[in-house]
């Protein structure tokens, strides 16, 4: 029964240490996520700043898994290159290293001065202040946490039980190291591993060889999250997380057979008030970046072999132009309208993963964009090649259509390269930095968006079966568009100028999607104009006549 009790008060204890980890993380994310952000997408034009970024940002986030993921997130966006992005991780991995040290110096004393003024700091209104507020509980709690771990491993200094289970484990290192690396794989924290390991030592148990072989699991298996949580992503976010797995286990692999001459010589210098296993902890992650710090760009240019890129998918060429049909025009501009009929709707599938990245803060969602428009650019080219190629015979009729089908590709084009070029890289900023729009902000963003889409699908019937209904409702569109664009920013000032905090923060941002939504839309409503203009109902220019009658 007493076992049992012991276990349970050990259990709680690494599940506040958890709790309190995830707190200081959410704590700092509120209060200086975006500027850690910057920091870390921004600071890695060097090597030096690049592993700097990276430990800065994990003391922060108090997770390495964290910056990881962030970091990944940046490769996949190209904005680090990948041998950059592996120096990041190696100062990540310090940077948890150098939170146990910090975490074990002897300040739990702290732990209720810190949760007073973080429960003080947290009730306040801005959030930048009520963030700190948070992270200062979680960091009370992190060494209330450690407090509970000595007290509940207390009673396990003599027991025979113990001492009996970790001479097994001493004598089976590569047990010891797999259970160590399944428990910090469990936890997703390297860190939480540690400090139990630290809380054993305490017990006087603990060999400093097995000491070793525990932090040496501890370190490997806090890697394994990050690889899980990006199975899904892009190989070039995959070749991140990956690759600093490799690293770490790559280090095991050569730490683990001198781990009892690591062991003493640790043992006979230490000076750390968290034991052998801190001392461990931070030596080992030294040396893998003195280490992998010189090899980084060998291993980035290795991972793609590990980590390929998916072939090109069957099916992005062009599926109705026949060369047979070139001899007879009207067969060859049905094919050609076809074919644009598919560049609209790779179009439309453009916008709406846009949409859906935006409304639902996906990144996940922009991946697709950079191929969908590397296919609109091929096959704009493939058509209006085709068409230059049309037989002689072609009536008068025929080269109206070649005209129209000819201007509705290059416009659908030009669309596409605003949404990869502008308003995917907006709302990718969005994401990436944590931004929020006001709330009528985000509804004029939302319905301009919407009013998009639906352009897009009228522009794609009109372009088939030229109705001049549809043709005249699309130029009214159009109208709405620009009045919506020119009330929208003044609204924007509006809020600006009343001191709204996330108007502020998203002023350009704003204002460059408004400008963009309203050029893919000029592009789509241009379908429209031919019909009308055969009609004699567009005039030459907006402007007034203002010449005296």
């Amino acid at each position: 029964m007493q076992s049992l009790a012991v276990l349970i008060s050990i259990g709680g204890a690494v599940a506040l240490l958890l709790f309190a980890l995830r707190l200081v993380r959410d704590g700092v994310t509120d209060a200086f996520g975006l500027r850690l952000k910057l920091a870390l997408g921004h600071g890695t034009r060097t090597a030096p700043r690049a592993f700097l970024s990276g430990m800065i940002a994990t003391l922060g986030l108090q997770s390495s898994t964290a910056t990881a993921l962030m970091t990944s997130g940046f490769v996949e966006r190209d904005m680090i290159a990948q041998g950059r992005a592996q120096i990041v991780l190696l100062g990540a991995n310090l940077g948890t290293a150098l939170t146990a040290l910090i975490v074990t110096a002897g300040i739990e004393a702290l732990a209720p001065v810190l949760l007073l003024l973080g429960y003080v700091l947290y009730r306040q209104t801005p959030r930048v202040v009520s963030g700190i507020g948070r992270a200062l509980i979680g960091i009370g709690l992190v060494l209330l946490s450690l407090t509970l771990l000595t007290q509940a491993t207390a009673p396990l200094r003599d027991s025979a039980a113990l001492t009996a289970f970790l001479g097994l484990l001493g004598d089976a290192w590569p047990v010891a190291f797999a259970v160590s690396a399944a428990l910090a794989a469990l936890f997703s924290s390297s860190l939480a591993m540690v400090m139990l390991i630290v809380s054993l030592g305490l017990t006087g148990g603990l060999d400093p060889a097995l000491a070793v072989v525990l932090v040496l699991g501890a370190n490997f298996g806090g890697a394994i999250p990050p690889v899980l949580a990006t199975l899904a992503a892009s190989p070039a976010a995959h070749r991140v997380t990956l690759g600093n797995l490799m690293v770490r286990g790559l280090g095991c692999l050569l730490a683990l057979p001198f781990a009892a001459m690591i062991g003493r010589e640790l043992e006979a210098v230490t000076w750390l008030a968290g034991g052998l296993p801190v001392e461990a902890h931070l030596a080992f992650n030294l040396a893998l970046a003195v280490l992998i710090w010189p090899l980084a760009g060998l291993l980035a240019r290795a991972l793609p072999l590990a980590v390929p890129d998916p072939p090109a998918e069957a099916g992005d060429g062009p599926r109705w132009l026949d060369e047979a049909a070139l001899d007879h025009p009207e067969v060859a501009l049905a094919g050609a309208s076809r074919e644009a009929l598919e560049l609209g709707d790779t179009v439309e599938r453009m916008l709406q993963l846009i949409m859906t990245a935006f409304r639902d803060n996906d990144p996940a969602a922009l991946r697709e964009i950079a191929r969908l428009e590397e296919r609109v650019d091929r096959l704009q080219q493939e058509v209006k090649l085709y068409l230059s190629r049309l037989g002689a015979g072609a009536s008068k009729r025929d080269k109206r259509r070649t005209i129209t089908v000819l201007d509705y590709i290059i416009n659908l084009e030009h669309a596409g390269d605003i949404i990869e070029k502008g308003l995917a890289v907006q709302v990718d900023r969005k994401i990436s930095l944590g931004l929020w729009f006001s709330a009528e902000g985000y509804r004029e963003l939302e319905a301009l968006f919407d009013l998009t889409l639906d352009t897009m699908k009228i522009a794609q019937t009109i372009f088939m079966t030229p109705d001049r209904g549809l043709a005249k409702q699309l130029i009214e569109t159009k109208v709405r568009i620009r009045h919506m664009e020119r009330r929208s920013p003044e609204r924007h000032f509006r809020r600006l100028r009343k001191g709204h905090t996330d108007s502020l923060q998203t002023s350009s941002l704003h204002l460059d999607m408004l400008r963009d939504l309203k050029r893919v839309s000029a592009h789509l409503i241009s379908v429209a104009h031919p019909i009308l203009d055969e009609e004699g109902m567009l005039v030459e220019s907006r402007l007034k006549d203002t010449a005296e009658g």
